[in-house]
């Protein structure tokens, strides 16, 4: 298997104290203590005690549009299309630089800023004009872009109003004209976004209460009731503890102040779902998981902990408010399997990366780890001698010869990938603390040797192997064939006319199922095009009894679902071809199934047309988070019962991908979209709503350093902590904010910090690391940092207020207490 074509074919009631918003500013703020009175600091007052803000109007609804020109004179491409509403329609303009678009007004209007959406033929270069009366016009930015599509937003924040608004292009992108789908010129900023508890999967059931949320005490105890209770508790604390800095110990019994109670035994999980459902309950004074299984109460761990702010995955302690709103809630899976798979085969990752890897997907209730560990380009575990040795094979050969095999180049001879594949492999060891650590987070190990195709690494290291029925065959005068880095498919093969391949597949087989206690061994089967039918049947039904001899269900790609499968005992896994021989092998073997389709699940697919590498067969383009997310697994094949397909599972295939960073960067937020294909019932799903709630999850994973894609369709929410100080009178502050942004650069965001004193100061947002689409990251939190000083003693209050065009702004607190 591969990721290149083969060549033959509610409203939440609280929310954190980080995420104040605009309304925070009709707030008083204090002074310090002084020689006289306190000074009282006040916003301007709303026109009415408590009334609502006017809700922000897109003028250009009501206004007129022309065009400088319009793509072959036809009404398909006028100039009102970018004011109807709809982003299926669009302007277009005649094949040449310097057209422009404009929406005169209904009447003259302040303007707060414009959002233009580019469906493609975008400009690179253009100029925003506002202008009074059509003919004097006033440049409010000039812009140049790198990337296509897009969505500019544009502040204007016009001091006096206007009557017309245009782009006026400068250069196209290619050689098209401009097109815009919609021109939105808004009178005034966004209300703040509605609060949204932000849980991702959504659960089955969520009631929210007003009523006062659980406050974290620093005396709080993880109680542990029943047996299996004690290891969700643990979790827990190992992600509590670092960001609080509170002790949390785990214990049996002995209360305490606002504890968290971690109950596991029979009935305490929703009845019918016992395997991983769980309930949670929130309240001021206690909160309660209640879980028949270990695994379902570490999933309520896992609901529980993106209820806690954002902040709460930081390594280190913050200042955050540990408050978790009050809710209660009835929740279990709708797939039994949600699954990732990681291909270490052809590029290797190390253990280390591995568990970061398991860690940022086991939150989002990912509970199957798929390790493919074979292929033509590499080896990747170890494998003892046997006692018994008819073939006198050398199976140390496998690491040290295919171990240090990897990806290379394509067939062109370019590179494939930002750098040659990583080589390596595990020990026995290793593979043991991946298994110890995916089961610490829910995770069960399914390892894959992919055969009789794909074999190359194995036919390169054991010179055994090369008999003639095998293919490819060496060279002349060599013992084995050549190492292949490229992406090529198929053309690799073991032979079903010799002892020595069933030998040898027999002990490999054997040696990895000691090692895994999970119930599943997986053997590939797919691809193998220079493999005749009666060869391929004769090997996959030899290989399929010897994983049930063992004890095990076997797995396999879904080119297998014809062979003689073990009835009632095996699992196929569909990626692209044949539904109706999957739908047959349920029909007439009992297996189940596993749905990894390429266009909904294969995460080295582009995933926006920005990104330098990636696939786009799979799609016809790139496969967007929408791909992922809006499909039915249980409709998925026809002609069989949903209760037959066992989960969903993502892929992560190694042609060009290189190490943790952009693994994960393909991979997340379309492995949360998969997480939720798997978790939440199909009536419940909406990908408006899912990406509502995805936006809150973007800082989240920024404060994990969890290197995501910032998908150009989700709303990535700012958040903002500010670090109270204390120095001396005279000395500078120091006080520093950080502000979670996804996606933004510093120059999207402007900062302003008040002070209580009546001072403002306005401050430079910085980060380490900014984003990068061709590099394949995503930027750092953003840190202010206040650079004045204060003369006298007292405690004084700064609010950051961050802005961002066309967004509400986003404000943090802190206090700086200044000694004399």
């Amino acid at each position: 298997m591969s990721d290149a074509p083969h060549r033959w074919t509610s409203l939440s009631k609280h929310r954190s104290i980080a995420v104040a918003l605009s309304a925070a500013l009709a707030m008083t703020l204090l002074a310090p203590p002084g020689a006289g009175s306190a000074q009282v600091i006040t916003p301007d007052a709303p026109a009415a005690a408590g009334a609502a803000a006017p809700a922000p109007t897109n003028l250009a609804l009501a206004g007129t549009a022309t065009a400088s020109s319009v793509e072959l004179d036809r009404d398909t491409f006028a100039a009102a299309h970018v004011k109807d509403g709809d982003t299926g329609t669009r302007w277009s303009s005649k094949y040449q630089d310097d057209n422009w678009v404009q929406i005169e007004l209904a009447g003259p209007s302040k303007v707060d800023h414009v959002t233009l959406t580019w469906p493609n033929a975008c400009a690179r270069d253009f100029v925003l004009q506002t202008s009074a009366d059509g003919a004097t016009w006033t440049d409010v930015a000039a812009l140049q872009r790198d990337t296509c599509p897009r969505t500019d937003v544009v502040e204007v924040k016009s001091e006096e109003p206007v009557s017309f608004v245009r782009m006026q292009g400068r250069k196209r992108w290619a050689a098209y004209g401009y097109s815009i789908s919609e021109f939105e010129i808004w009178d005034r900023p966004p209300a703040p976004p509605e609060p949204t508890l932000g849980l991702v999967p959504e659960p089955v059931s969520v009631e929210e209460h007003d009523a006062t949320p659980f406050t974290l005490h620093r005396n709080t105890r993880i109680v542990a009731v029943g047996d299996g209770a004690q290891a969700p508790a643990r979790y827990l604390a190992g992600v509590l503890r670092p960001s609080t800095g509170h002790r949390l110990p785990v214990v049996g019994r002995g209360w305490g102040p606002a504890p968290i109670v971690i109950e596991v035994g029979p009935g305490k999980g929703p009845d019918g779902h016992e395997a991983e459902g769980y309930t949670l309950t929130v309240a001021a004074s206690r909160i309660s998981i209640g879980a028949d299984t270990p695994n379902g109460a570490l999933n309520g761990v896992q609901t529980l902990r993106q209820l806690f702010p954002q902040w709460v995955e930081s390594g280190t302690a913050t200042d955050a408010e540990w408050t978790v709103p009050a809710v209660t809630i009835t929740d279990y899976p709708r797939f039994a399997h949600r699954g990732m798979m990681l291909d270490v085969a052809r590029s290797f990752y190390p253990v280390n990366e591995v568990k970061a890897y398991i860690d940022a997907a086991a939150q989002f209730k990912v509970n199957r780890l798929h390790l493919h560990l074979t292929d033509d380009q590499g080896w990747r575990i170890a494998i003892d001698e046997p006692r018994d040795n008819p073939s006198g094979i050398d199976y140390g050969l496998l690491t040290e010869v295919s171990g240090a095999t990897a990806m290379t180049y394509n067939g062109n001879g370019q590179l494939m990938g930002t750098e040659l594949g990583v080589t390596g492999h595990y020990t026995k060891a290793d593979y043991a603390e991946i298994v110890r650590h995916a089961g610490e987070n829910g995770m069960t190990v399914i390892p894959e040797i992919d055969m009789p195709g794909h074999t190359n690494a194995a036919l390169h290291a054991i010179p055994q192997l090369n008999t003639p029925g095998a293919q490819p065959r060496p060279k002349p005068g060599e013992t084995t064939v050549p190492h292949n880095g490229t992406g090529s498919v198929g053309y690799s093969s073991f032979d079903s006319g010799s002892d020595v391949t069933y030998e040898f597949v027999e002990h490999v087989l054997t040696e990895i199922a000691e090692m895994t206690p999970g119930p599943y061994l997986h053997i590939g089967g797919d691809e193998a095009h220079v493999t005749s039918h009666a060869s391929y049947t004769t090997m996959v039904d030899a290989f399929t009894r010897t994983v049930t001899s063992l004890g095990k269900t076997v797995v396999g790609w879904n080119e297998y679902s014809g062979t003689a499968l073990p009835q009632d005992k095996a699992v196929v896994q569909f990626w692209n071809g044949n539904r109706a021989a999957v739908a047959g092998a349920v029909r007439d073997r009992g297996a189940k199934v596993i749905l990894s389709p390429a266009a909904h699940t294969y995460v080295p697919q582009k995933q926006d047309p920005r990104q330098p590498q990636g696939g786009t067969w799979a799609c016809g383009g790139p496969c967007g988070l929408d791909r992922h997310y809006n499909w039915d697994p249980g409709t998925f094949i026809p002609n069989i019962a949903e209760s037959s397909v066992l989960g969903v599972e993502s892929a992560l295939w190694g042609e060009f991908i290189r190490r943790l960073g952009q693994a994960q960067y393909y991979s997340f937020p379309r492995i949360i979209a998969t997480a939720e294909v798997g978790w939440t019932p199909q009536a419940q799903r909406d990908y408006r709503d899912f990406k509502t709630r995805l936006a809150k999850v973007g800082g989240r994973l920024t404060v994990q350093g969890t290197n995501f894609f910032p998908t150009a369709d989700v709303a990535w929410l700012t958040d903002v902590l500010g670090t109270p100080a204390a120095v001396d009178s005279g000395e500078p502050a120091g006080a520093t904010w950080t502000v979670t942004a996804p996606g933004a650069a510093p120059g999207d965001l402007t900062a302003t910090i008040a002070w209580s004193d009546g001072m403002r100061e306005d401050v430079t947002l910085t980060t380490p690391r900014q984003a990068s689409i061709p590099d394949m990251r995503i930027n750092d939190a953003f840190t202010a940092t206040s650079g004045r000083t204060f003369d006298r003693p007292g405690t004084y209050t700064g609010t950051l207020s961050v802005n961002a065009p066309g967004r509400s702004p986003v404000e943090g607190r802190l206090t700086v207490t200044v000694r004399g």
